[in-house]
């Protein structure tokens, strides 16, 4: 897929602010609430995207002065504005006057109004009209000295559109893709079942299909609908917008039409929206269930979410979305702790966030998200949300430019696979806790790898195999540690470079399902893990899903907790010439062993045959990762301390200090330090106190200037 050129864009200090909604407020009080805002240090505000009714009335008949009073109340108070286009909720007229633009989540049984995103949004019709009242919009306020960017829809990606209309484009598609049936036929396979088809109208729908390569195809086509959607928009803003201005959308990374790589090369900068549980489920070493979708549970959460945001562009972003207060539904009420707002900000900022923003400014009093808390609220009265937002905005307003090109250190890097995990959607390898097919199976692959990374003390880099360029001797350079979970649907160019990747002197370390699938989601006629077999000294023939967790064995300098063991899954290793490092303390799998390592021209191959537990994947990223980047301080730390830290292009390392439980903690400063808010200085050797749930920032003090405190 090809994509537009944006021009270059680098975000200049830490935006923090939150969205607003003045048209939700029952009476006029926005000079109230900016007032309140510039009191809380807030330097951006996003407004405008979820009122395309407001927008435009009745069908052609726009209201588009109503937003100027917010916009001229923020410039006078210096908050800039986030504009959005209205294009994810569509209006009643819209739907009524043509039904047949409403997504249809079944084949024939479209969505009949009253949420969002119900809009087939590549439906000529929705089209036209979209890019009708985007125009209008971003016309009426490109110019205004407020606006310093658009974001072109909002959580793209949500629905999969069986539409007629989105059905034969898709077939359409395969025809360009494979040229005619005999070839779709081969590839897909389908022989099975008797599913050739000897004319492409005798495609079936999506519904009822139960092929993984038909649905891997599906999935893929609908992400493509998604980028060239956002595409559209982003190449309609960019007519009107000035050169300080940039275009972005925010990205929910859970939604399953979305592509986010293809997707965010159309923009300036990537914008992701972080949720995620609080209270205990933030406490380091405590094991909370998951909360609902969208949030994830357990502090090294946060990171992985960050992560996965500058993984789209592998540059700085914004958080366009995060947690005030509770959030979700009305059955859902769990503020976080006083403390844990600032300590999530900066976990965020350490991986590259450039701007914080809250959705949202004040608790809604009707509607679907009444009790998805803003920083006000229902009664409107600045409470302790408000002040804890007040202290960290002005925290962030001491850093002031310090950060600027921030890029995040990483001890390992970690290969993220969309067609994996759409893959494993349908086709999952693993079974949940009742022990059903689990469609989250790839994430629960992913995540354990990168929980493993910081529950270790080591920081982790995200890289999707778009981006792993075309010289592995150059990566191997750069990525000392190159961790493949999960990595099932792989081409034959790919499996070739994480190889040479190892040969030319990278540590590759292998999850299981590696290299066992093709490019179309086929199992290969191939000794497993194909293309890496010989090379990593092993090859399996057999993989069983474990019941219940297994105990293990060291076999080698690999050194096991107590409660490491393997689970959910085990691959029939058979060593030709690796050294087995973990083996299995069970009556049958004992004859394999879980972990292995081989050395291979001038790196190393370490294969991971099953799903480690926390414990087991902790312990094996401290094998491969003996004395990470942030070791100095974490030697004589307390248990529920982390550290992140990067640096800027002038060599400066950043430390962001941060406490996981509701009590003090400890760490003893490595170096001469100073605090990058208030400009102390700290003594190398000198103890550093935490309070509950707190969060400090350094940085090292031969590289601030005299003037101190980021002001350069």
């Amino acid at each position: 897929m090809t994509h537009a050129s944006s021009p270059a864009f680098r975000p200049r200090g830490i935006r923090f602010g939150a969205a607003y909604y003045a048209e939700y407020q029952l009476t006029d009080r926005i000079e109230e609430d900016l007032d309140l805002m510039a009191a809380a240090s807030f330097s951006v505000i996003r407004v405008g995207e979820s009122v395309w009714s407001t927008w435009e009335p009745r069908n052609g008949e726009f209201d588009l002065d109503w937003l100027q009073p917010v916009l001229d109340g923020a410039h006078v108070r210096g908050i800039g504005v986030i504009l959005g286009t209205p294009t994810y909720a569509v209006p009643p007229w819209l739907l009524k006057a043509y039904p047949e633009i409403a997504a249809h989540r079944t084949t024939g049984h479209p969505l009949t109004g009253g949420g969002r995103q119900e809009a087939d949004y590549s439906h000529p019709a929705f089209l036209f009209h979209a890019e009708r009242v985007v125009r209008a919009v971003v016309n009426r306020y490109a110019d205004h000295p407020a606006v310093i960017g658009f974001q072109v829809d909002n959580e793209p990606g949500m629905e999969l559109f069986h539409n007629p209309g989105a059905f034969a484009r898709f077939v359409d598609r395969l025809k360009n893709q494979y040229g005619d049936v005999d070839t779709l036929n081969r590839e897909w396979g389908l022989t099975y079942w008797s599913h050739r088809i000897s004319d492409w109208s005798e495609l079936w729908v999506r519904d009822g299909n139960t092929l993984p390569q038909y649905d891997l195809a599906w999935r893929r086509y609908q992400a493509d609908l998604t980028t060239e959607f956002i595409e559209l928009q982003a190449k309609i803003v960019r007519e009107y917008v000035r050169e300080d201005q940039f275009v972005t959308t925010c990205i929910a990374y859970l939604r399953p039409a979305l592509e986010d790589v293809d997707l965010s090369a159309n923009l300036d900068i990537t914008s992701g929206n972080v949720y995620y549980s609080t209270q205990d489920h933030l406490a380091k070493g405590v094991d909370l269930p998951l909360g609902p979708p969208p949030t994830t549970t357990g502090y090294w959460s946060l990171y992985r979410q960050a992560d996965r945001i500058f993984a789209s562009k592998q540059s700085r972003f914004l958080v366009t979305e995060t947690n005030a207060q509770g959030i979700m539904g009305s059955d859902q009420n769990y503020p976080p702790y006083p403390g844990q707002l600032a300590l999530a900000a900066f976990a965020l900022v350490s991986r590259g966030a450039a701007m914080v923003e809250y959705w949202h400014w004040h608790s809604i009093h009707y509607g679907t998200e009444t009790y998805w808390l803003g920083v006000l609220p229902h009664s409107l009265r600045p409470g302790r949300t408000y002040r804890e937002v007040s202290e960290l905005g002005q925290s962030l307003k001491a850093i002031g430019d310090a950060l600027d090109d921030y890029t995040p250190d990483y001890d390992v890097t970690l290969l993220y696979s969309n067609d994996s995990k759409w893959a494993f959607n349908f086709y999952p390898p693993l079974q949940n806790a009742e022990g059903n097919p689990d469609p989250l199976s790839y994430q629960r692959i992913f995540d354990t790898f990168y929980r493993g990374i910081v529950d270790a003390g080591a920081q982790a880099r995200i890289l999707h195999a778009s981006q792993l360029g075309d010289d592995p001797a150059a990566f191997a350079r750069t990525n000392p540690v190159l961790a493949v979970p999960g990595f099932y649907v792989a081409t034959d160019a790919e499996l070739q470079f994480l190889r040479e990747y190892a040969l030319a002197g990278g540590h590759l370390v292998l999850g299981i399902r590696t290299g066992y699938g093709d490019d179309e989601a086929r199992a290969r006629a191939a000794v497993a893990p194909a293309f890496l077999d010989e090379a990593a000294g092993i090859s399996y023939e057999e993989f069983s899903n474990l019941d219940a967790p297994v105990k293990l064995t060291a076999s080698g300098p690999l050194i096991l907790s107590d409660d490491s063991r393997a689970t959910a899954w085990a691959d029939g290793v058979i060593p030709s010439t690796a050294e087995v490092l973990v083996g299995y303390d069970h009556p049958a799998l004992g004859r394999f062993p879980a972990i292995t390592t081989h050395e291979c021209g001038e790196g190393r191959i370490t294969y991971v045959g099953t799903l480690p537990n926390p414990g087991l994947a902790a312990d094996l990223m401290r094998h491969v990762v003996p004395v990470a980047i942030a070791h100095p301080w974490l030697r004589d730390a307390s248990e529920a301390i982390a550290v992140a830290s990067g640096t800027t292009p002038n060599g400066a390392r950043t430390w962001f200090v941060s406490n996981w439980s509701p009590e003090s903690a400890t760490v003893v400063a490595p170096s001469d330090l100073s605090n990058l808010v208030t400009g102390e200085p700290r003594a190398a050797g000198s103890t550093i106190v935490l309070d509950p749930w707190g969060v400090l920032v350094f940085a090292d003090a031969a590289d601030v200037p005299s003037q101190g405190k980021g002001n350069r």
